[in-house]
């Protein structure tokens, strides 16, 4: 990396049109901030109190079945309603709002609740891959439903409100706005290169081969350029597909392959089960082609120097534009650097 990335400076994201401010000199500083606790790492199998094991009643008073592999439902709790009696309003332009419907899934990974995507194996992760891309297209083809979102929350301090393995999928009667905000980016630059934009800035990352962590012949993780999160991670396929249904089964083996590689790398980095949010951003669900678009799934991770010390959006980040200390090619590297046998695992041989 040029001594020059190493001093203050600003990276462009294409993507959301937005630049983030590098600071790497900031991570010599000393921490004297807030300190947690040791993360707990030892989950029992199956949990009677765990409203998403096996057998066991939800919240609602409904039971889940003996289910063996992945399982899906309606969200208990869902944030949209398929209908909403709530009235657009103008007010004058500055109080504006209008209705907002849709529908809320949650899907488990497994029956067993000690696991994690890092735990599982890839022919274990497989049917999550083939769960996603089946939500997305069932709920997604509802002519009511604009977008689908996939997104996993893990770890307590990314809100996940229960340990067990699962995500959740939101479908949307509009485009939100981070997808809205890269649908018009990418069919900008479509329309100006024809070209689309990650596959564009793929070849860039693998000319450059500095900010790369894993990949195999289907799937590319990498840490993005304009990384805000640390160790945020993309994951971009190396063909130009729009969403996970459209993945062929050679794809979704080597995702689930990929993705696997990419949570054992986390959790090796700090020797935890490391907590993050995770999403896919796939092609609005409106029946359109979209030529400008390729799947891709993101990691925001909080963690900056050790499994204690967290790093949240606060301040300038806030106030002012995004800012990060830890440069995309440091983090890289250090996920790079992370065994791909699991910590305890390896631990044990």
């Amino acid at each position: 990396m040029p001594e020059s990335q190493r001093t203050p400076h600003r990276r462009y994201n294409p993507l959301l049109d937005e630049w983030v401010l590098c600071s790497p000199h900031r991570l010599q500083r000393p921490w004297q901030g807030k300190v947690e606790d040791e993360p707990e790492d030892t989950r029992p199998d199956y949990d009677p109190s765990c409203y998403l094991c096996p057998g066991n009643v939800r919240a609602n008073g409904e039971r889940n079945p003996a289910y063996t592999s992945t399982y899906a439902f309606d969200n208990d709790f869902p944030a949209l309603l398929p209908e909403s009696s709530a009235g657009a309003t103008d007010g004058g332009g500055l109080l504006v709002s209008g209705p907002a419907t849709g529908r809320c899934r949650v899907i488990c990974f497994s029956p067993r609740h000690d696991l994690t995507l890092a735990e599982m194996s890839p022919e274990e992760t497989r049917p999550v891959v083939d769960a996603w891309a089946h939500e997305t297209e069932a709920i997604g083809s509802d002519p009511g439903i604009r977008y689908v979102q996939v997104f996993e929350n893990k770890g307590a301090m990314m809100g996940c409100s229960d340990p067990h393995p699962h995500c959740q999928v939101w479908a949307t009667g509009h485009v939100p706005l981070i997808p809205a905000r890269k649908l018009a980016t990418q069919r900008a630059w479509l329309r100006r290169h024809g070209r689309d934009l990650l596959g564009d800035y793929l070849e860039r990352e693998l000319e450059a081969n500095e900010r790369i962590v894993c990949r195999n012949r289907h799937w590319i993780a990498l840490v993005p350029w304009w990384a805000l999160w640390p160790f945020e991670v993309m994951v971009v396929p190396v063909r130009r597909v729009p969403d996970l249904p459209s993945l062929d089964g050679d794809e979704r083996d080597a995702l689930a392959e990929v993705l696997h590689r990419v949570s054992v790398r986390y959790d090796n980095l700090f020797r935890t089960s490391f907590p993050y949010s995770m999403g896919f951003h796939g092609r609005p669900t409106d029946g359109q082609e979209h030529p400008w678009w390729r799947l891709h799934a993101v990691y925001f991770p909080p963690l900056l120097r050790s499994a204690t010390v967290r790093k949240f959006l606060v301040g300038f980040e806030l106030t002012a534009e995004p800012q990060r200390d830890l440069t995309a090619e440091d983090a890289a590297a250090r996920l790079r650097d992370q065994g791909e046998t699991r910590y305890r695992k390896a631990r044990a041989q």
